[in-house]
């Protein structure tokens, strides 16, 4: 049986004090509907950007109760189908994204989703790689805002967050209270401009819970390899803890030196840039599966 949420169940910070809108087993697979990061206040090109409540932004689908999930624990997500609306929208403006000090007023722009491209204007047709910006558990502290990354997920803006994906979240409090939502149809590395193409969509995700391993950083794994996904004050912080996690983990499973270790990773591993335009900036470092693989070893044995 497939469980179903609405988007009319939405929360705007990840937090312990929210009450889940429905409990599930592990195992369960969930159809998420979602609004876009507007909470679908842009549909058409007449809306003035600057009155919609800002108040509004980012909102999470959720929070979803897993049950016999435990501080220790990790939540493990498999994205198994996602669906985007037939419209996006982006924005830009003063003080936004990499730009903003050379832009005077708030922009907006309609997108019309067709034939499978994200038609940009009458010349330019962009293919599409639907995927999630928001995504996590609630932190075991203060809450935080849909609108920031952190180690429980939340805005990571990582286009690899796509249909086929597993990831993996540390759990902070009894159930995880998992929730998801501001959805793209296209995005670049950096989503420089402040959005992505925004749009309402829908994902079917199966949750599970894995006992007996812990990760500080969110785990994102697929087809290709598998990679921590870091948040911090600035690149360079990111980077630096991105690379010493995947260092530590694979040290822990593979028979290599440290130093060894250091030097497979700078042969094998990419530094990569999900976003550089949210409170903190999130990157991740990217590990082809070749490298367990010729080791015997899975990422987490008692799956």
């Amino acid at each position: 049986m497939v469980e179903t949420l609405s988007c009319s169940k939405v929360i705007y910070s990840f937090s312990k004090e929210h009450a889940p809108v429905i409990r599930v087993k592990p195992g369960t697979t969930v159809e998420i509907e979602t609004y876009d990061c507007f909470q679908n206040q842009v549909q058409t090109a007449d809306t003035k950007i600057e009155g919609i409540d800002w108040d509004a932004i980012n909102p999470a689908t959720g929070p979803i109760h897993i049950e016999s999930a435990m501080p220790g624990d990790l939540l493990k997500v498999t994205i198994e189908k996602l669906e985007i609306g037939e419209q996006g929208v982006m924005a830009t403006g003063p003080d936004l994204g990499v730009m903003g000090h050379r832009i005077d007023e708030l922009v907006s722009k309609i997108i019309p989703i067709q034939d499978g491209k994200a038609h940009f204007n009458e010349r330019l047709a962009l293919p599409l790689n639907p995927m999630i910006g928001v995504i996590g558990v609630a932190p075991e502290a203060e809450a935080i805002s849909c609108g920031t990354p952190g180690r429980h997920g939340g805005n990571m803006d990582t286009k690899l967050i796509t249909e086929g994906a597993t990831l993996y979240f540390p759990v902070f409090v009894e159930g995880a209270l998992f929730a998801l939502g501001d959805f793209h149809a296209a995005m670049g590395d950096g989503e420089i401009g402040v959005t992505g193409i925004e749009v309402p969509g829908k994902a079917t995700v199966t949750l599970d819970v894995v006992k007996g391993h812990s990760i500080a950083h969110p785990l994102l794994v697929n087809e290709e390899g598998f990679t921590f996904l870091v948040s911090a004050k600035t690149l360079d912080e990111a980077v630096k803890v991105a690379v010493e996690e995947t260092a530590d983990f694979l040290v822990a499973r593979i028979d290599l030196s440290l130093a060894e270790l250091a030097m497979l990773l700078s042969a094998v591993g990419q530094v990569q840039v999900s976003q550089v335009v949210d409170p903190l900036l999130t990157v991740r470092f990217f590990v082809p599966h070749q490298v367990l693989e010729a080791y015997g070893v899975r990422l987490f044995e008692n799956e």
